[in-house]
């Protein structure tokens, strides 16, 4: 309570007591300032009244922060006094400006929304068809599209069958190496066995005996034709032979990084052997002029006569004989025994270890005896003692058998079989596991035999889906794309039919049942071919192991 005096009159005074009551709520900040010296803060005034409460209407109220405003429509109908005047006794009002209205025909809810679904309908109809349009329109230019690309794929078939037979045809006519030869003794083999039906179905007697002698005649004379073609292909092999082997051994050191990049590194040894190749491939060249073939054979001189043999004294000599009938005007093709001659001798230079010490690691023969004891079998056919590598061993053999010189031989002479066919899909194969990256083994322990097995008895020489046998146009690829190619886990396709199995995923709901079972059954007969072979036993374990873990 604070007592205080109020003036009450002119000359009186008055004590009133005024009672204080100290809010409870926080005074709310009215503004103010700051005195910048002493630091005091003066607020402005407020009044301390006690607000005054609400009365509790019973109702629960929520204070709204924001000063959101909420509007709602809502049709009211006012009233409106109008008042009509007509035309009575003693009245008369004009309608010359009335109009006479009539009421209409009455619509029911349910008519109303009938023609609303009408309306509804005829434009469903019209968006249908609009759609309907633009879809068939779509669908059209696909199919033209994909007939397009179908005349596209035809022709390019076409032209790769075209190109496949003259090739082939070029092939016969002038071969130049092995395979060509084999697809000539076969196309031979072919000719001599329609003949030898021809034979038996025309004639009897002494007849067939004449018939199948001027047969003989015939096959003896194109065989004959075979062989003056081979001796004319392995001269012009040997050259080209010759510059492989001495451009291999001038090849640089090569090794890949862990990111993959090739480094490669030249050592003395390889630029050695590069300076022997280029002079050696210059000697060999023809048409040359006087004055180069003399700068050449200087070269060749300084050359060789780095070290002091019987070979190099040789060579040394055929190289002075040379330059004397240039400078004599010899004619170029008296001089070319003499030019051979210095070739064979300087390419036996370059193949000596001594004079050319890289080529020590690609010669067949070691320079070391002792290494010819080891990896060295006897050939029983031609009773020839070989190196390992020159025996063709399928995998299910246990035994070493002929060499392949033999082997060819037998080709030739027998069943005169052409196997560029089986080789070309085992490159294809072993290529295209290559590409996994997952470092798959069981596709290089095939071999060709193996592989002509399979293919001939399993698989028929024709694609599971297609029954195309052009072996040309067929391949092998997994069944299963998740697991390692082996012979119980491929299939034989087109190439087409190939790259479409290997983007689905699920076997099961792609092909029939009848056809997998049909695959697993080739797949059980491969089993039990290669079961027989040491090598692939652990592969089938491993298998069967990984088959009952999952």
């Amino acid at each position: 309570y604070l007592g205080i005096s109020i003036l009450a009159d002119f000359d009186s005074f008055q004590d009133v007591v005024v009672k204080i009551e100290r809010s409870a709520y926080h005074k709310p900040f009215l503004g103010g300032f700051k005195n910048s010296i002493t630091g005091v803060e003066f607020h402005n005034a407020g009044s301390q009244t006690v607000p005054k409460k609400r009365p509790d209407r019973g109702i629960q109220l929520f204070c709204r922060e924001t000063q959101t405003v909420f509007e709602k429509n809502k049709p009211q109908q006012t009233r409106n006094t109008t008042s009509t005047q007509m035309t009575k006794i003693g009245l008369y009002v004009s309608n010359t400006t009335d109009k006479l209205i009539s009421p209409g025909k009455y619509l029911t809810a349910e008519e109303y929304h009938k023609r609303r679904l009408e309306a509804v309908i005829v434009l469903q109809t019209y968006f249908r068809r609009w759609h309907a349009i633009n879809v068939v329109q779509h669908l059209r230019e696909e199919k033209s599209l994909r007939l397009a690309w179908e005349a596209e794929e035809e022709l390019r078939k076409k032209e790769e069958k075209e190109e496949k037979l003259r090739r082939e045809h070029e092939r016969r006519l002038n071969p130049k190496t092995k395979e060509d030869f084999e697809l000539l003794y076969h196309a031979l083999e072919l000719w001599r066995q329609e003949e030898t039906e021809r034979i038996n179905r025309t004639f009897t007697g002494a007849e067939r005996k004449a018939a199948f002698c001027g047969l003989l005649e015939q096959e003896a004379q194109l065989i004959a034709s075979i062989g003056r073609h081979k001796l004319n292909a392995n001269e012009e092999n040997q050259q080209k032979a010759i510059l492989h082997f001495l451009d291999k051994c001038a090849q640089p050191k090569r090794w890949k990084a862990y990111n993959g990049k090739i480094t490669e590194m030249d050592t003395q040894y390889t630029l050695r052997a590069r300076e022997l190749f280029e002079i050696y491939r210059s000697i060999s060249m023809d048409g040359i002029p006087k004055d180069e073939r003399m700068d050449i054979l200087s070269t060749l001189r300084r050359t060789v006569k780095e070290h002091e043999c019987k070979l190099t004294r040789e060579i040394v000599e055929l190289i002075d004989r040379e330059v004397d009938l240039m400078l004599r005007e010899v004619k170029k093709c008296n001089l070319e025994g003499l030019r051979k001659r210095i070739c064979t001798l300087f390419l036996q230079y370059v193949k000596t270890p001594k004079f050319n010490p890289e080529v020590a690691r690609i010669l067949k023969v070691p320079t070391d005896p002792l290494k010819l004891y080891k990896n060295v079998n006897f050939c029983h056919s031609c009773e020839n003692y070989l190196p390992s590598t020159e025996f063709p061993v399928p995998a299910n053999s246990r035994t070493i058998g002929r060499c392949r010189l033999c082997c060819k031989l037998d080709n030739e002479a027998q069943r005169r079989e052409a196997l560029s066919k089986y080789k070309l899909i085992l490159k294809n194969l072993r290529k295209s596991e290559a590409d996994y990256q997952e470092n798959s083994k069981i596709v290089f322990l095939v071999q060709l035999q193996d592989l002509q097995y399979m293919i001939e008895n399993i698989w028929g020489c024709q694609s599971a889906l297609s029954a195309c046998s052009d072996l040309y146009d067929l391949v092998m690829v997994r069944w299963d794309k998740r697991c390692e190619w082996s012979p119980w886990n491929t299939v034989l396709l087109t190439k087409d039919e190939a790259d479409a199995h290997l983007k689905l995923c699920n076997l099961q709901e792609a092909y029939e049942a009848a056809f997998i079972h049909r695959i697993k059954q080739k797949h059980i007969w491969a089993e039990n071919y290669f079961a027989q072979i040491p090598a692939m036993t652990s592969f089938l374990h491993r298998r069967d192991n990984q088959a009952n873990a999952n």
